[in-house]
């Protein structure tokens, strides 16, 4: 904070001792004579011009002593002036008696001391000052004056004191301001923030087991012949998907009316009865019978946990089921306990067996209709594809970076048959229902985001569950395509897997837990919010705990540059977009500019925009487009153009999908007219 520079009323000033030199200080031969007629030396002649001549910490210097008065308090000092350093001592005694003299007589000048005494009276006012303003004891500030005992010049101490002190208040303020936080935010109160799930006799069914054992489709059978009700997935995709089943259903001989809500997409049915839509979209105040919260394991997940707990927390129905895996029973049973709820758990079991191979792939000559081939990047996932056509075989691919549109296209064409092998990464692992019969990993390592890893054995249960559709085929196989990949996967596949904790649910700030912060404190900065609602909020036992992205962290702080208000600055930080992409990121960067310019960003109608683009670059598009839609239903003034948002996204998915089947139609051809392979991207 900066120092205040209020100045107190005229201080009086205690004049030090006349320090006029006399005649006999006038003399500069060798062995000059004092007044008394001893021999003269520096420490003398120091004393006479009212200072000391020390020699400490590998210095010698002249210290004066004095006294002012401010606003009725005098505040004595003994301090270095500005030129009162004279020498290193290896120096010091190379002079002779006189030139040491001379030096002190040179330094100490009367000049030199009425600067030394302003400079003091100036510091003691601006000291006092602050004193009144901060309600601190003004000599706590300036006790160290009289005690200092360095070599350290007056105006660097000063400056030092003053850091300290602003230090100090600083520590002071965040103490009162952390303390203000914790008074306005109590995570153990955070389920009576859901108002309407409060007052609603509320009672969970719990279906866990592992990937083909019916779980998913026991509870949406619920949901179908309810009278209402909402399904929350953890994926666009899961929810296009279930919005499209129950559209599809006739509990009563008449079609379900059926909403999909997800932050990019709104398809809305006037009376609509049941909602599919993603869990960080739910709707807590309009009442259901039934809601699904699916894949209930992400309450552990590290950044969209506090999704799942905000659904279990909130979700405004009588009846909620838990779907997801074995290891999720204990940390539903401790949320069910908190809320007061009862629960039901019921373990379902595989509906069909899952085994795994006795050796590994080896070649891809050995790959077979209906396997699904698993890596872990967008660049093995198209690497991988290109080397399968080349045997002859069609491929569906699944990778993350499409859009739930175009994976969708892909998983019907690998369903009807179009498609022999289904190339994806671990986005075929949740929801996607595809006739697979036998899973091969590629490689047992993925990156986290900050280096590779082994698989999570959660994870590696979960993409070989997708082994042996029920219905489709009797069992499920699993393997590792090389030696040790496979050696790897068996192992993982028999690991057991460490239940959820049973404490520290997550919990994002929501903007107005931001502004209570901001109302109590004053601060206007999303990134010191942010930090506030991590560091200071009440966490009495720890069950709930505060989480933030690291995403949302770094943008906080390049919002805080621009001229947005708090809520502004929350929905930037928040909007679904590639940061690691170059191009998306400097799209996100100029709307938040022009938000803060107050400019319209609209989009444009160009035929040929995605000619000349290769996958890649559709691919960004798509995405950079479905963002914006996401935007216009957030901030609608300044992001127009939504529905043309979600024409162009559907244009660039049809692209994508097009894309996709002619490099695969290409490999192909080639293969059959024994050409070599040039890949292009």
């Amino acid at each position: 904070m900066p120092i205040s520079t209020r100045t107190p009323a005229e201080p009086s000033v205690t004049l030090i001792p006349d320090i006029t030199i006399g005649a006999a200080d006038s003399h500069s031969g060798p062995g000059a004579a004092t007044g008394t007629g001893a021999i003269d030396t520096p420490e003398l002649a120091a004393q006479r011009l009212g200072a000391e001549l020390m020699k400490l910490e590998g210095s010698v210097f002249l210290r004066l002593t004095g006294v002012v008065e401010s606003g009725g308090l005098q505040v004595p000092y003994r301090l270095v002036p500005s030129q009162g350093v004279l020498a290193k001592p290896s120096k010091w005694r190379k002079l002779t008696p006189q030139a040491q003299i001379d030096l002190v007589r040179e330094r100490l000048t009367p000049k030199a001391v009425a600067e030394l005494h302003r400079n003091v009276l100036t510091f003691v006012g601006r000291m006092m000052a602050l004193a009144e303003d901060t309600g601190l004891e003004p000599m706590t500030l300036l006790g160290s004056l009289e005690g200092h005992n360095s070599s350290e010049p007056a105006l660097q101490l000063f400056e030092r004191i003053e850091q300290r002190v602003t230090h100090a208040i600083e520590r002071q303020q965040e103490e009162r301001h952390a303390a203000l936080t914790r008074e306005s935010i109590n995570l153990a109160e955070y389920p009576a923030s859901f108002e309407m799930a409060r007052r609603l006799p509320r009672r969970f069914i719990a279906l866990l087991g592992p990937t083909n054992s019916g779980k998913t489709h026991q509870a949406m059978e619920a949901l179908i012949k309810a009278k209402s009700g909402v399904y929350l997935a953890p994926l666009r995709l899961l929810a296009l998907e279930n919005y499209e089943r129950l559209a599809e259903a006739r509990p009563h001989g008449q079609p379900l009316k059926v909403s999909l809500v997800t932050g990019e997409e709104r398809r809305i049915t006037e009376g609509a009865t049941h909602v599919a839509s993603t869990v960080e979209m739910l709707d807590t105040r309009n009442r259901v019978d039934i809601a699904v919260i699916d894949e209930i394991q992400m309450l552990g997940d590290r950044d969209r946990g506090a999704a799942w707990t905000a659904a279990v927390c909130g979700a405004p129905a009588t009846t909620i089921y838990l779907v997801g895996a074995l290891e999720a029973r204990r940390a539903v049973e401790a949320l069910a306990e908190r809320l007061e709820c009862p629960l039901e758990v019921h373990i379902l079991k595989r509906m069909g067996p899952l085994t795994m191979e006795p050796g590994p792939v080896r070649k891809l000559r050995n790959l077979r209709r209906g396997d699904a081939v698993i890596a872990f990047s967008r660049r093995e996932v198209l690497m991988w594809r290109d080397m399968i056509a080349e045997q002859g075989l069609s491929v569906a691919t699944i990778y993350g970076n499409l859009s739930p549109e175009v994976r969708q296209a892909q998983a019907a064409r690998f369903r009807d048959g179009s498609a022999d092998i289904v190339v994806g990464t671990d986005a075929i692992a949740m929801g996607l229902n595809l006739p697979i019969e036998r899973v091969v990993l590629t490689t047992s390592v993925k990156y986290n985001g900050v280096e590779e890893e082994e698989l999570p054995a959660a994870l590696a249960r979960q993409i070989a569950g997708r082994a042996g559709r029920f219905g489709v085929h009797e069992a499920g196989f699993v393997a590792g395509y090389d030696d040790y990949t496979h050696e790897v996967v068996t192992s993982l596949l028999k690991e057991k897997i460490a239940p959820l904790a049973t404490a520290g649910f997550s919990v994002a700030p929501t903007l107005e837990h931001l502004h209570r912060i901001s109302a109590v404190t004053g601060e206007q900065s999303l990134a010191k919010l942010l930090q506030r609602f991590i560091h200071n909020i009440d966490v009495p036992d720890g069950f709930f705990y505060p989480r933030i992205t690291e995403e949302q962290t770094d943008r906080a702080v390049w919002l805080d540059t621009l001229g947005l208000s708090i809520a502004e600055k929350f929905t930037m930080s928040l909007v679904p977009l590639s940061s690691r992409i170059p191009s998306l990121q400097l799209a996100w960067e100029n709307w938040a500019r022009a938000l803060a310019r107050r400019k319209v960003c609209t989009l444009h109608r160009d035929p040929q925009a995605l000619a000349g683009q290769n996958l890649q670059q559709v691919e960004d598009t798509c995405r950079m487009v479905s963002a914006y839609a996401w935007l216009s239903f957030r901030l609608p003034q300044t992001f127009p153009d939504g529905e043309l948002a979600h024409e162009l996204a559907r244009q660039a998915s049809i692209r994508v999908d097009g894309i996709l089947q002619s490099q695969n139609a290409a490999l192909r051809r080639r293969h059959d007219k024994k050409e070599p392979l040039k890949r292009q991207r």
